[in-house]
């Protein structure tokens, strides 16, 4: 289970711009969601149709100038730590540093494949200089150049063979699979433990699931589910480093092995950015979400507090926020067993079949209301719809002129869908086709 590849070097050897050629252009738009203002991090790729993720390492350490090693060494133990494949990635034209050693080092000792990226081989004589990195003990060399993408495919095509053609977990089982996400600090154990209560024998690991995150298998409110817990697993001499990373990547882990994300915000803090992060995480992945606002047992009430609350958390999360929010607390067990009646609501959307009849009743009663405007004196006509046969909803709208639909539009169409076959939780896509 699990995609995941980790890019790792020390500073100004082209990470950034090898993430971007990993995850291609195509990404920029999810990056609009508000809050999102860390450098891209984190993107999801898909090579020859196999899908998987890629986390730059570099992003997170702050001001360059005195990057020192200890940062770096950091940043790579937890690669190894967390991802599937590390693509290390040296300099061609300056040769080999200190630093490179160093990181060499650490990774001469891990089980899991690496592979040295050679980058900025521009022309043939940098090719023939970067020879010296085979020194470094970590097999050859792998030319490419960022800026151009030549030799990035060849090294794409080795990568892919590690990975699961399909990165979803099977639905064939048919139990959902919920996962604690959410800053540390916010609750996520306690949450946990509240779920688990002190009936422990009702608990039973699941053999062979994902290394690290234990899953835990409930029969519970009457419900039967599956949770994905990434929480309660650091080890203790990691911890004090740089947990902001370690999250990421835990939740990372956590979202894609899942069916619903039950978000933990802190209801003294707010939303904060990173919490943001991580739901652009979940909507990335088209994953179910809950947002369960924890420890509201601390917030100072009256009568309209959580309505409130409600409204700005609406306000934050937009455009995509039709979705379940709970005020709860894992300490006094206030509202849990709505937690989870919402997660399972959420699983059920996400599986939602409309029929083609339907939706076409739908897209009827939706364009008397109100059809696409015109555009550059054109008229858009949508003639039929139909719910394409993917894992999480998505629609085809046929047209004649799909160029010319707006965003303002699909919103629309999008909100007057989730009203009437209740999506809320689940993102949806939408695609306007040539008839």
């Amino acid at each position: 289970m699990g995609n995941l590849v980790a890019i790792v070097g020390r500073p100004n050897v082209g990470k950034s711009t090898f993430f971007n050629r990993l995850v291609g252009k195509r990404h920029a738009i999810v990056d609009e969601i508000a809050g999102v203002t860390r450098d891209r991090i984190y993107g999801k790729s898909d090579w020859n149709g196999v899908e998987f993720s890629v986390i730059d390492t570099g992003g997170w350490v702050e001001n360059s100038d005195d990057i020192f090693e200890e940062e770096i060494r950091k940043q790579v133990l937890l690669a190894v730590d967390e991802a599937d494949v590390i693509t290390f990635l040296v300099d061609a034209q300056e040769g080999i540093t200190d630093m490179d050693e160093a990181v060499a080092d650490i990774l001469r000792r891990t089980q899991k494949p690496v592979y040295l990226v050679a980058n900025k081989v521009d022309n043939n004589n940098i090719r023939m200089q970067a020879a010296e990195f085979y020194s470094l003990g970590l097999g050859d060399p792998w030319c490419v150049s960022s800026i151009n993408g030549s030799g990035t495919g060849d090294l794409l095509d080795e990568v892919i063979k590690h990975f699961d053609e399909t990165p979803e977990t099977d639905d064939a089982e048919g139990i959902p699979r919920i996962a604690v996400v959410g800053r540390p600090n916010v609750g996520k154990s306690s949450l946990i433990n509240t779920f688990i209560g002190e009936e422990r024998n009702i608990v039973t690991p699941i053999a062979g699931t994902t290394r690290d995150a234990i899953d835990t298998h409930y029969r519970k409110f009457g419900h039967e589910f599956i949770i994905v817990d990434t929480a309660g697993l650091r080890r203790k001499n990691r911890v004090k480093e740089d947990l902001e990373f370690y999250s990421v990547m835990r939740s990372v882990r956590a979202i894609e092995s899942s069916d619903v994300c039950l978000l933990l915000i802190d209801a003294t803090q707010g939303l904060e950015r990173q919490d943001m992060n991580i739901f652009s995480l979940i909507v990335r992945n088209k994953k179910g979400v809950v947002l369960v606002v924890n420890k509201w047992d601390l917030v100072e009430k009256d009568n309209k507090t959580m309505k409130e609350y409600t409204e700005l958390l609406k306000e934050r999360l937009a455009p995509f926020n039709d979705i379940p929010i709970v005020f709860a607390s894992a300490l006094t067990k206030q509202r849990v067993f709505k937690v989870v009646e919402e997660a399972m609501q959420v699983y059920e959307n996400r599986k939602r079949r409309v029929s083609t009849s339907e939706l076409n009743n739908f897209l009827h009663e939706t364009l008397e209301i109100k059809q696409p405007p015109i555009y550059k004196g054109k008229l858009v006509k949508i003639k039929y719809a139909t719910q394409l046969p993917t894992r999480t909803p998505q629609f085809a709208f046929f047209c004649n002129l799909p160029q010319y639909v707006r965003d303002p539009y699909k919103r629309f169409l999008e909100n007057r869908l989730r009203e009437r076959f209740n999506f809320s939780g689940v993102p949806i896509q939408i695609y306007f086709r040539e008839k």
